[in-house]
């Protein structure tokens, strides 16, 4: 029961503090998953993240969805989205109802607005943390070269970032496995000697 609720807390606390959708809620579902509650590496979360990006639907509940249910099962599954889904179906209701009799008030504008930048700063410190992982695996050249070019892909040519990340999903998977003389097995390294 105590998995149960720890989901239900973690997402409740996504769909409550998640302003700005689903992108927004990406690094308080990364708190939540990776620091908080430690149900996946931070790999992990990377790989989920790339592949939920790549799928229809939206964010904010295809990464509860399938977080719940790698930790407890079909009923994992629905106690995390609806836990995410729930307050935002609420918050909407109350406050649009709310802000719609104040929405000329300067007041109201103001608060909309302040609450951009932070989110702003919570999406580039995870990328921040996605670069600083990349730079780890491929190098800054690769990471920066893929970063750039996505750039240009996304912003100029308007090239969608699930055709992106699709193809290079497919490029990781069929690319070739180019073993270097440090990943050379006990025996090939032996047959090398030998020769």
């Amino acid at each position: 029961m105590t998995q149960y609720m720890n989901l239900f807390l973690a997402f409740f606390r996504v769909g409550m503090l998640g302003f700005g959708g689903g992108p927004s809620s990406i690094p308080l579902v990364h708190k939540e998953v990776v620091r908080n509650y430690k149900w996946m590496s931070e790999e992990e979360f990377s790989d989920v993240l790339a592949l939920a990006n790549t799928l229809p639907g939206p964010i904010g509940t295809k990464l509860p969805g399938y977080i719940g249910w790698k930790i407890k099962g079909t009923l994992g599954m629905l106690v995390s989205v609806l836990s995410s889904i729930v307050p935002t179906i609420f918050l909407m209701v109350v406050l649009l109802t709310f802000l719609a009799s104040f929405q000329d008030k300067p007041w109201v504008r103001g608060m909309t607005s302040a609450v951009m930048p932070v989110v702003g700063v919570m999406l580039a410190t995870l990328t921040w943390q996605f670069v600083a992982k990349a730079r780890k695996g491929l190098g800054w050249t690769v990471s920066l070269g893929l970063a750039a070019g996505s750039l240009i892909l996304m912003q100029l040519l308007h090239v969608h970032p699930a055709i992106l990340i699709a193809a290079l999903l497919i490029f990781a998977l069929l690319k070739p496995d180019r073993k270097q003389d440090g990943d050379l097995s006990e025996e090939e390294g032996n047959r090398r000697v030998v020769k």
